[in-house]
This record gives C-alpha cells, sequence and structure tokens, in this order.
C-alpha cells in the first residue's frame, strides 16, 4: 500500500491542498470539547477517561484525515474510531452488564465478525451500503437495549438514545455526495458534530449507570 496516496471521498473537497476541507477539519472540535468536557464528568472512572482519552484522538484523527487526505491519515482516522467501539463495548460487558471478564472479552471481541455480517449484508443495500459498517453501532446498542430493558432500565433508555443520534449521524454522512450538487459543502460536518454529541453521551450512559445502577465490577 502507498501510505501517502491520496483520497478523495467528500464533497467539499475540490483539490488534494492542505485546507480543501475546512469545514469538515474544524467540525472535528466536536470531539476535542466532548473530550474535555467529559474528563472531568468522570474523573472517579477508569474506564471513562480511557475513553475520553480516545475520544480525543478520534478528533486528531480525523482532523488529519480531513486535511492531508492520505493512507496514513486514513488510518490515524478509523483506528481510533474502533478503539473506541471495543473498548465501550467491554466496559457495557463487564462493568455494565457485569459479565465475568472472560465473557466480557470474547462478546468484545465477537464485534468484529457481528459488523463484518452487518457490512455483507447491507453492502448490496440501496443508501444503507455507503456506510454499512457503521450501522453495526446502533443496531448492536438496540438489542442491548431490548435484552436489558428490565434490569437497567435507565441505561437501556441511554443506549436508545445513543443510538437514535448516531442514525441521524450516519444518514447524514450517507447523504454527503448524493447532496453534493444542492449542498456543496456537503452533510459530512454533521456527522462530526453529532458524533461528537453521540460519543460523550454514551460516555455519559456509562457515568450515571455507575451512579444510578452500581454494580460489583463498576
Amino acid at each position: 500500500m502507498d501510505w501517502f496516496e491520496h483520497f478523495d471521498g467528500y464533497c467539499e473537497r475540490t483539490d488534494f491542498t492542505y485546507w480543501s476541507e475546512p469545514l469538515n477539519a474544524l467540525t472535528n472540535a466536536s470531539f476535542i470539547i466532548a473530550a474535555i468536557l467529559m474528563w472531568t464528568r468522570v474523573s472517579h472512572l477508569f474506564w471513562g477517561r480511557v475513553l475520553c482519552v480516545v475520544l480525543f484522538a478520534i478528533g486528531v484523527g480525523s482532523y488529519l484525515f480531513h486535511t492531508h487526505a492520505t493512507a496514513w491519515a486514513a488510518l490515524a482516522d478509523v483506528a481510533p474510531i474502533g478503539i473506541f467501539i471495543l473498548v465501550y463495548l467491554f466496559v457495557v460487558n463487564r462493568h455494565m452488564v457485569g459479565w465475568p471478564l472472560w465473557a466480557a472479552l470474547i462478546g468484545t471481541l465477537g464485534f468484529a465478525p457481528f459488523a463484518a455480517g452487518v457490512t455483507l449484508a447491507l453492502d448490496p443495500v440501496p443508501f444503507f451500503g455507503i456506510s454499512n459498517f457503521y450501522w453495526s453501532v446502533p443496531i448492536l446498542l438496540l438489542a442491548y437495549a431490548a435484552i436489558y430493558r428490565r434490569q437497567m432500565p435507565a441505561t437501556a433508555r441511554g443506549f436508545v438514545i445513543g443510538a437514535a443520534i448516531l442514525s441521524l449521524s450516519i444518514t447524514l454522512r450517507s447523504l454527503d455526495m448524493p447532496l453534493c450538487d444542492v449542498f456543496p459543502v456537503g452533510t459530512h460536518i454533521f456527522w462530526h458534530i453529532l458524533n461528537g454529541v453521540m460519543l460523550a453521551w454514551m460516555i455519559e450512559v456509562y457515568r450515571r449507570h455507575t451512579v444510578e445502577a452500581p454494580r460489583p465490577n463498576a
């Protein structure tokens, strides 16, 4: 792979200069602000602060991708997102649901085949195939909410809210290129803004769970 190969996959980008995506680049402040705000709220939670660090890294990585638009920057963009998903899923399995460590680890690693299945299933579906991988996250959140709605209703509602915000965010991400002619700056900026809100909210759901429904592993 050529790590310096350029990618042009967004409506806002018109060439490969550094500031060809100014709005896409600058709206990554949403992740940075969210990470800083949540850092103080989860000062008592080790995993909460780990999530904040990864959230900060998402903002940095996405900024690099929307300025450099290269293969190495693409990796810097997607890697922290994947890490956040896996860390949060482990936190849910181990510290919120209360699974044994071995089960929490297996459940976390199980996200890979689950996401692969969703990605393959949605790939040929019009519109949904654009952001096929990302749809695996709201689907999983809704599944957990349904399974644990009686055991931890407040947390389950938090999952549903997170899934709703993310579904809207993914929809706007998917509309970026289709609406390019009528909205030249693109809708990817709303993906950044809403995801900053959504990821901060998911950390808040974890924090509230430890306060309102503490478990032995919390």
